[in-house]
């Protein structure tokens, strides 16, 4: 009769608390761009990406200056480390992150710009092919959702707003909406009851689909992560990437 509490006692003890994944929202604003967020093994860095002159850039605002490429800020570096790893981004095996391209041009004339430069590197962007390749994640202006499936090698940020049928749900990577939409809270203190529970459902909603969910906008600081990561928030958005990796994991 003692087995089954055995049993209980020996799942409790082997379980495992995943760690809190963490999104580095505007990584490329940051003094080294990708770098510190991959050396903090960040889950998600985030890239502004504009159409310059026929080339992808990354900025935050329509670029009026030459801007720096995706190619040279991230898809190069990229490449490298799957070089010097045999394979991976990392020598940690474990370890692989989702490239989120917030496009800030239209749709129709980044994403094929983009495929094109993907799909010269397969073995680093292809994670169907590689569990270990990195994950383009396509973000900001995205394409009409009945179109997301005429792009390969991409995923997109969904919204809980959309409706998906089963075989476009596999193409969204996560559901993203913007705190303020449910609350003002400032992060001091807990969440007010009354925007808990209009947080809770949305999460719900997402948790539903079997998709992480990540809010924009949260107040950046402790008090907060760890607030919305009680209330189920899968992913941490922060411009404090160290601090975040310090508190929450």
């Amino acid at each position: 009769m003692r087995y089954p509490i055995l049993v209980a006692l020996l799942l409790i003890s082997v379980s495992v608390t995943l760690a809190q994944k963490i999104h580095a929202h505007n990584d490329y604003a940051k003094t080294r761009p990708f770098v510190d967020a991959y050396e903090q093994r960040a889950d998600f860095i985030e890239a502004d990406v504009w159409l310059q002159d026929g080339k992808l850039v990354v900025c935050h605002d329509k670029p009026t200056i030459i801007a720096p490429t995706l190619d040279s800020l991230y898809l190069k570096p990229i490449v490298k480390l799957f070089e010097q790893n045999k394979g991976k981004v990392s020598p940690d095996r474990d370890y692989t992150f989702g490239l989120v391209i917030d496009v800030k041009d239209t749709p129709a004339d980044v994403l094929p710009k983009l495929l094109a430069m993907l799909q010269k590197n397969l073995a680093c962007f292809n994670r169907s092919a590689n569990t270990k390749a990195i994950q383009v994640i396509i973000s900001g202006n995205r394409p009409r959702i009945e179109t997301y499936l005429d792009y390969p090698l991409l995923k997109f940020d969904g919204r809980p707003s959309e409706v998906y049928d089963q075989e476009t749900l596999q193409r969204v990577a996560m559901i993203s909406d913007n705190f303020y939409s449910y609350s003002r809270w400032d992060g001091i203190g807990d969440i007010p009851s009354d925007d808990r529970d209009k947080l809770k459902r949305v999460i719900k909603r997402a948790h539903n689909d079997s998709e992480p969910i990540r809010f924009w906008g949260i107040p950046d600081m402790p008090n907060a992560w760890k607030q919305v990561k009680k209330l189920g928030v899968d992913i941490i958005n922060t411009d404090k990437v160290s601090e975040c990796v310090q508190v929450m994991r």
